[in-house]
């Protein structure tokens, strides 16, 4: 084995928990919206924020030295989908800190004032509505990865523009509400 296959394993091994465990949260987050189970959003909307700082943001951080490395002595930076996947990261760890931190610091103040509320529920079917989107993103950044498209890959490079649209549809369309929009 050498040091190429070796650092590769660890990005594919750090991508995996960060995106699997968060999909896997963002999905039972999903399914008590969906049937209407408060309670059972309000533990997934915790357990998310408990696991943010914890291990997200270090996985997703493990995932981009990883890359990094990769491409410092190895690929390179000049690929296209090296590019595109550099973007798509920017904006979901962008969405993470920008959108995800400050909402979940806001969660912990009202739960703190007023236990579990409207008003934090709210604000999880926000984070919901808004990862969406984070996740349409990583699905193209997935694919980005493993097909390698380049400049002629004109089908490929549209197919992953419309599952970011798509994504962008889901997250800021509409979608059902377990209480009305009380932020």
């Amino acid at each position: 084995m050498d040091w190429y296959s070796i650092v590769k394993f660890f990005h594919i091994l750090t991508a995996t928990l960060w995106v699997g465990g968060g999909f896997v949260l963002f999905l039972l987050g999903m399914l008590a919206e969906r049937a209407g189970n408060i309670e059972e959003k309000m533990r997934t909307i915790r357990a998310s924020g408990q696991l943010g700082g914890r291990f997200f943001v270090p996985m997703s951080m493990l995932t981009l030295i990883f890359g990094m490395i990769m491409c410092s002595f190895w690929v390179g930076f000049a690929d296209l989908w090296i590019v595109i996947g550099l973007v798509g990261y920017a904006t979901t760890f962008s969405i993470g800190m920008f959108v995800f931190k400050p909402i979940g610091e806001r969660m912990g103040a009202v739960i703190a004032d007023e236990g579990m509320s409207p008003a934090v529920l709210a604000m999880g079917q926000r984070m919901t509505s808004v990862a969406r989107f984070d996740y349409a993103v990583m699905l193209a950044v997935i694919a980005d990865m493993v097909l390698k498209p380049t400049a002629d890959d004109i089908g490929i490079l549209a197919g992953m523009i419309l599952v970011v649209a798509a994504g962008a549809a889901l997250a800021f369309g509409g979608s059902r509400r377990l209480v009305p929009n009380a932020v």
